[in-house]
């Protein structure tokens, strides 16, 4: 439990924090346009989902199936080879294949019918395939009145990812909290002691576990306060949805912000100067934006690159933030983000404490 000497401090670091006013507003002048430019983005109608289908089956009643659905609005249909149609979904040119077997024909039941996605693709695929499917059953039904004349098999073709703002959140805001954190903390230490706070308090009994933790909880306040801000942006102006738990959601985050705020620490104690801090703050935060999975799924990356990118702290907050927003999952379902998040809390808070100086000063 936090002590009453590190609640004073954090009061007052609270205040310090709040009168850079202009930094708060820059923090947050950012995600909110670049959620904006991405929610215009979306709103410019709606496309029909590209499909491609291609038709094995020589029973001629197949031509009027294929032809529903080219009459249906929702879909864009593409008739074609497989070799053809499958280097389109993984260029991204199609969201699914359908693959109409040799067996196929109208009278027949049980028949199964391939489907090739991206199953990386999540949000889009759990918005698709719900409609697909009610899709083939109206097709179905001006055939026959009878039972389901076919199911679908679901192949995942391990294609590119696509971007969509649901899938966006949770990784911005993951990316957000991680520059709010280490900005809160290694940018101001090297401050700090470049003014010589940290020199005056060093002559104090305040120890270094009580400075940090001072820090980090005035911090954290700050970053949950601007972070609710952009969430309740997202969903009441850019109605964005958030399906599983706010309270998991806000666990995450709370989690996420310790573990950057220690980092930033780190950085600060290793720099002796703001452009230092700056530099090595660059060569922590970027690596972690293109492999975190902040803006499209790891599975999509090279697989020589996956098991670095896995590791990385901001991935395990990332997809446990995703994994609650779009997929509803409980704590107990992301137990692997959960252990790599307890051990880069107690690997950050470690180094925070072990490498922070009170008095060394660039010269």
């Amino acid at each position: 439990m936090p002590t009453k000497m590190q609640f004073h401090l954090a009061k007052v670091f609270l205040k310090i924090f709040l009168r850079d006013r202009q930094s708060i507003f820059f923090s947050l002048f950012f995600p909110i346009i670049f959620m904006t430019a991405l929610g215009f983005i979306n709103r410019n109608g709606v496309d029909p989902v590209n499909i491609g289908v291609i038709n094995d089956s020589p029973d001629p009643s197949t031509i009027e199936f294929i032809q529903e659905l080219i009459d249906n609005p929702v879909f864009s249909v593409t008739l074609g080879f497989e070799d053809r149609l499958r280097s389109a979904l993984e260029e991204g040119e199609q969201t699914l294949v359908i693959i109409i077997p040799e067996e196929f024909d109208i009278t027949s039941e049980g028949t199964t019918l391939r489907v090739l996605v991206d199953a990386a693709q999540v949000t889009e695929l759990g918005l698709i395939l719900p409609v697909l499917e009610k899709s083939l059953v109206e097709i179905e039904r001006e055939f026959r009145d009878i039972e389901p004349m076919f199911d679908l098999m679901i192949e995942d073709v391990k294609a590119r990812s696509q971007n969509y703002l649901d899938f966006l959140l949770p990784g911005l805001m993951a990316f957000t909290l991680m520059q709010l954190s280490i900005a809160g903390s290694g940018f101001n230490i090297v401050e700090f002691r470049r003014k010589g706070i940290l020199k005056r308090l060093f002559v104090t009994p305040i120890e270094p576990k009580d400075f940090i933790s001072s820090i980090v909880m005035a911090r954290m306040t700050i970053v949950l306060v601007q972070l609710s801000f952009l969430i309740a942006y997202a969903l009441l102006v850019l109605d964005v949805k958030i399906v599983g738990s706010l309270a998991s959601f806000y666990l995450m985050i709370i989690l996420g912000t310790f573990i950057f705020l220690c980092l930033g620490f780190c950085l600060g104690s290793i720099a002796k100067t703001q452009q230092a801090v700056m530099a090595i703050g660059n060569i922590v935060i970027f690596p972690q934006i293109f492999l975190s999975g902040v803006f499209y799924p790891i599975e999509s990356m090279p697989d020589f690159i996956q098991p670095i990118a896995h590791l990385l702290p901001l991935s395990f907050i990332s997809t446990g933030m995703r994994e609650i927003a779009i997929n509803d999952a409980a704590l107990m379902e992301i137990s692997s983000s959960l252990i790599g998040i307890g051990a880069w809390l107690v690997i950050s808070f470690v180094l925070a404490t072990r490498l922070f100086v009170w008095k060394e000063v660039a010269n």
